[in-house]
């Protein structure tokens, strides 16, 4: 696992200063040892974190013939296939790295090497003699990658900060992906809150030669299997398929974990790891002691089940959240408006002391249909027969129950489904998520529309119109999964210098789980169906019925007790007056979650975030009319 960034200079010149500021930046993501390779016409730069072939791994790895170059940042779980069939056909290995397998697969295959490979990646591959730049992405998006154009130029980067640290590089704030933001509480891809820099889509290659670029998808999100499967023989499918990934994700020359919070997901993962393991494994858990979603039990009972050397950390007032708020903001690069990242964050800084590889259970829910916004989304259908008039008069009713600092209690539950039930089905599913409704994003934006981000659903591809449910899955696999979910287990992992894999997302268990109905992951109340069954006589009955909590903190409560002073300090007049957002309904917002009049910690949340992100990488809002009369330095730059 590493950092990679890098640079082309065939306009811009070269700097040799620039790529050892802009890999220096990603150490934390690879602090084991810091490399560059450096031409007339390109940079490569790679800082490792060593987690295979601890003694020859080192990068950036040049071909034997001198011509071919690759950084690379994630894990290959199929590479001694690869070794075994590219040894065959002539090609031979100085180092047991899975790195180099990939750099002679793209030497023998090209681009058409990336659908070969198993596993999570970012890669970048500069070919001296024809003066190309290929980068590209694995398929789910586990492993980020950013790219800035400028003029005929091209930087890229693990993370924004790699591509900051160039000076010629604008800090202006991306007024499309703030109304992304305001929606969907993430910046979907290609998008950055960066203006000018994008993210590389999952699944996808680019192209630079000498100039001239070109972008294209190596792999899409596709039902492409017309098989009709019989349940039981799915799930012995399932379970073929589970226990292969586990297996595969284990492999690792330094100490290995378990993240374990209590429900069917990580426990699965639990499960499969045991099985292949001789020694008991270790698992780490944050509980929430005192509040309604704290899994404590539940995880606890797992580890005594299966004997693992276990670790957990209550995640509470008394810790430094205002210090690792700051922290994090600095780490993420981009704001996301998941609170879920402050238990990630405290979850990896944990995990560190003891391995430097962690299993997780991220996917499962986008797979299998595991979040209660799939059950909303069918009772907001059925919904609909109920005249507008008399949910308006429910909402306004609910509206006067009595505020709980609890984020998951029935009076919100309600008053969100009554308000999403008010809109479009469509629009309604990412409003389960939390962001600001269509009725609130023009009143705190002026000009925002839900227009943009009614487009994304437009795009459905044809194969996964067959039902409500699997659009909505893919949707959140396309988007969600990506830019929310990976992005923030990613970054707090890495600040911390922590490989963290998610079996899941093992392409052949998406692909799978793709082709099956919508009965298989959803049958009346029971959500992730097959996945339930699978497990039915392995895993204890309370982990099976088990209620889905995910992680979340008290948010309502913090904003108003603890973080009061950060949030008021951050949300002034004169920061929220320097961005697209009216300062005086910001302010609003602030008045009738602190009264008490309206549980608003979830937008307060991704505002605060926010602009703890503009003031610390000193991001600017330009207005559209002053932008025009400044000379861009981004001139030339188009979009990949």
């Amino acid at each position: 696992m590493c950092g990679i960034a890098g640079f082309t200079h065939r306009q811009t010149g070269s700097d040799r200063r620039l790529i050892r500021d802009a890999i220096g930046s990603l150490a934390h993501r690879g602090p084991d040892r810091i490399g560059v390779f450096e031409t007339d016409h390109v940079a490569l730069g790679v800082a490792r974190l060593s987690i295979r072939d601890i003694e020859e791994g080192d990068q950036p790895i040049t071909s034997a013939g001198g011509d071919v170059t690759i950084a690379f940042n994630g894990e290959i779980y199929n590479d001694v296939e690869l070794r075994r069939e590219l040894s065959k056909l002539g090609h031979r290995f100085r180092t047991q790295s899975d790195t180099e397998v990939v750099l002679e697969a793209y030497r023998q295959w090209g681009k058409d090497c990336f659908g070969r490979l198993r596993g999570m990646f970012a890669v970048a591959l500069w070919t001296e003699s024809e003066r190309r730049l290929v980068l590209a992405r694995d398929r789910l998006g586990i492993k980020p990658l950013y790219i800035y154009r400028r003029g005929s130029d091209v930087y890229f980067g693990s993370e924004i900060k790699a591509i900051l640290a160039h000076p010629d590089v604008e800090r202006r704030l991306n007024p499309t992906a703030l109304e992304f933001y305001l929606c969907f509480n993430y910046v979907p891809s290609p998008l950055s809150m960066v203006a000018g820099i994008e993210k590389l889509r999952p699944g996808h290659w680019f192209e630079w030669t000498d100039g001239a670029v070109e972008s294209g998808a190596y792999w899409r999100l596709a039902r492409r299997d017309n098989r009709e499967w019989e349940f039981e023989e799915a799930r012995e499918e399932l379970d073929r398929l589970m226990g292969s990934a586990v297996r595969e994700h284990m492999a690792s020359d330094v100490p290995l974990g378990i993240w374990l919070s209590g429900g069917l997901d990580s426990s699965t993962v639990l499960h499969y790891a045991a099985e292949h393991s001789r020694e008991p494994l270790k698992t780490f858990s944050i509980s929430f002691q005192g509040r309604s979603f704290d899994e404590s039990r539940y995880f606890r009972e797992m580890a005594s089940r299966y004997g693992t050397e276990h670790h957990e950390l209550d995640l509470n007032p008394d810790l430094d959240l205002q210090d690792a708020l700051e922290e994090m903001v600095h780490y993420a690069d981009e704001p996301l408006a998941d609170s879920g990242a402050l238990p990630v964050w405290y979850l990896s800084k944990l995990s560190r002391r003891h391995v430097t590889v962690a299993l997780s259970g991220e996917g499962a829910d986008e797979l299998f249909g595991g979040y209660v916004a799939y059950r909303a989304d069918a009772l907001v259908r059925r919904f609909a027969v109920v005249p507008p008039f008399l949910r308006r008069l429910a909402l306004k009713a609910f509206r006067l129950w009595p505020v709980s600092d609890d984020k998951v209690s029935f009076e919100y539950k309600a008053k969100r489904f009554l308000e999403g039930s008010l809109f479009d089905p469509d629009v309604a599913h990412f409003f389960w998520y939390g962001g600001f409704s269509p009725l609130e994003r023009p009143i705190i934006m002026p000009g925002s529309t839900h227009g943009k981000s009614s487009q994304l659903f437009r795009a459905f591809p044809p194969d996964w119109q067959t039902d409500a449910l699997n659009r909505y899955l893919w949707f959140d696999q396309a988007y969600y999964l990506p830019d929310d979910i990976l992005f923030k287990c990613d970054r707090m992992s890495m600040a911390h210098s922590l490989e963290v894999r998610p079996p899941f997302l093992d392409h052949r268990i998406v692909e799978f789980a793709a082709c099956l109905p919508a009965r298989f992951k959803i049958r009346g109340a029971r959500q992730k169906y097959i996945l339930r069954d699978l497990m039915r006589d392995r895993l204890p009955r309370p982990i099976l019925k088990g209620r889905k909590e995910g992680f979340d903190i008290p948010s309502n409560d913090w904003l108003r007790t603890v973080l009061r002073p950060l949030l008021l300090d951050t949300l002034t007049h004169d920061a929220v007056a320097k961005s697209p957002l009216r300062a005086d309904r910001v302010e609003a917002l602030l008045a009738r979650h602190l009264d008490r009049r309206e549980n608003l910690g979830v937008p307060l949340w991704g505002l605060l975030i926010l602009f703890l992100w503009m003031r610390h990488w000193r991001i600017e809002w330009v207005p559209p009319a002053a932008a025009s009369a400044v000379p861009s330095r981004m001139a030339g730059s188009t979009t990949t």
